[in-house]
């Protein structure tokens, strides 16, 4: 289980660290908002787990960041909406994010860098000297260089979300992703995403489209 009293201070700690000068309104509300889209019943995987993984391995990789607070308000709004039927997910994360940020007193760039960074984990693929980019990606992506259960736990939970699909479908979209993934040059960015995850995560994407090639 999340722990939400955490998730609350740790969205405050970031909020404030990007805002302007002379702060702004009440966190609270703009976490209740967040916390309750993360909670969604259709969410078997892009849950409060999984966003509080994705904070804690930004906090591994802070050093490598610019902005880190930027980076770790992107990371709350990534998934911010997720509808495991619909393909403009990111998008509209982005967009909520680019609404109730400046309302919430992050200044107009800080706030766009944001929207940016969000709409990046489309293609997980940032730029050779985009080092917020490649902190955020490397952190969302972190789970495929988890040890066996928890990877396995996590296969299960993506299944789950796309229960609505037929078995031989998933199957061979899910195998299509792998292999693209598989083909990048590297998979993760930062300096430690390559070293401590790389090996590990290729091992779990080749046994994974191993299982499920027929």
């Amino acid at each position: 289980m999340a722990d939400l009293d955490a998730l609350r201070a740790r969205w405050t700690r970031a909020l404030e660290g990007a805002r302007a000068p002379g702060g702004g309104p009440d966190p609270a509300p703009y976490a209740e908002n967040l916390l309750a889209r993360w909670q969604e019943p259709q969410r078997h995987y892009h849950t409060l787990t999984h966003l509080t993984a994705v904070l804690d391995h930004v906090d591994v990789l802070e050093k490598h960041a610019e902005d880190p607070d930027v980076v770790r308000l992107a990371a709350w709004f990534h998934d911010a909406v997720y509808l495991p039927d619909r393909s403009e997910n990111e998008e509209r994360s982005a967009r909520l994010a680019q609404r109730a940020l400046p309302e919430a007193g992050v200044p107009d760039a800080r706030t766009a860098e944001v929207a940016r960074l969000v709409r990046l984990t489309v293609t997980h693929a940032p730029a050779d000297d985009d080092r917020d980019g490649q902190v955020l990606c490397d952190a969302d992506l972190a789970i495929l260089a988890a040890p066996p259960s928890p990877y396995a736990a996590y296969t299960a939970a993506v299944r789950e979300e796309y229960h609505f699909v037929p078995n031989d479908a998933f199957r061979e979209g899910r195998s299509a992703i792998l292999r693209q993934l598989l083909a990048l040059p590297r998979l993760f960015r930062t300096p430690y995403g390559a070293a401590e995850w790389e090996a590990t995560a290729r091992y779990n994407l080749r046994g994974e489209l191993e299982m499920l090639s027929p």
